[in-house]
């Protein structure tokens, strides 16, 4: 068989998943309990990190936006109230929704933005006092257009990025995770953790770096 053979019958498979949530829902739970992760190898412990952070804050009280939304998010937590954009629709480069939120999540999505600085400010603009946003991004991954693939971003840079759009640097926590054997995986394909993907972190090597920022209420300036 043909690695394009291959890549089709892989396309077809997921497709067919795609088109079916409650039998995809299913196969992951049945694959969960007997010990195999489907989660993005890539992302489990960026996940593992942030949703300890949310259920820290309390989802249910937490009016939340997802920019460009997936299904992750969503399953893992209710949230008080839950909105998700869609891009081209709402394209965070360029405008703000008139709400206020308590916690805004973008995952996946800065990498692909033609103007990062301007979406990092209308995130800021977004929250209200007090308010938090996610953020989290590839940083060792091949390139992968949806439909464009513009930055990568160490701790460093998106901690830059965020003191830049406004948030103050006291606000912002970063992290990251990675490791070779991680990396080697995701050169070709996108792999899920499975069995045996190892979480051990190589911080020379990351594949995925996040930040949490919070928006300061009028109570932080004044003891500031």
């Amino acid at each position: 068989m043909t690695i394009a053979s291959r890549a089709l019958r892989q396309d077809a498979f997921l497709s067919f998943f795609r088109q079916r949530p409650e039998l995809k829902a299913k196969v992951r739970h049945l694959l969960g309990s007997v010990g195999y992760d489907t989660t993005d190898w890539v992302r489990v412990v960026m996940y593992q990190r942030s949703f300890d952070f949310i259920r820290q804050l309390g989802p249910d009280k937490l009016d939340a936006l997802e920019i460009s939304a997936g299904p992750i998010w969503q399953r893992e937590f209710q949230f008080k109230s839950f909105t998700g954009t869609q891009y081209p629709g709402f394209d965070i480069c360029a405008g703000v929704l008139e709400r206020k939120f308590d916690l805004i999540i973008a995952d996946q999505v800065f990498e692909h933005l033609t103007h990062p600085l301007e979406a990092a400010r209308n995130v800021l603009a977004m929250l209200k006092p007090g308010g938090y946003a996610i953020i989290s991004t590839p940083f060792l991954l091949r390139v992968h257009n949806s439909p464009i693939d513009c930055s990568r971003w160490t701790e460093t840079g998106l901690s830059l990025l965020l003191e830049q759009a406004g948030f103050q640097t006291a606000e912002i926590k970063t992290g990251s995770w990675g490791n070779r054997a991680c990396l080697k995986a995701n050169l070709t394909k996108w792999r899920k953790r499975g069995f045996f993907g190892s979480l051990r972190n190589e911080p020379d090597f990351p594949v995925m770096v996040w930040a949490f920022a919070r928006k300061p209420t009028a109570a932080d300036w004044s003891a500031g």
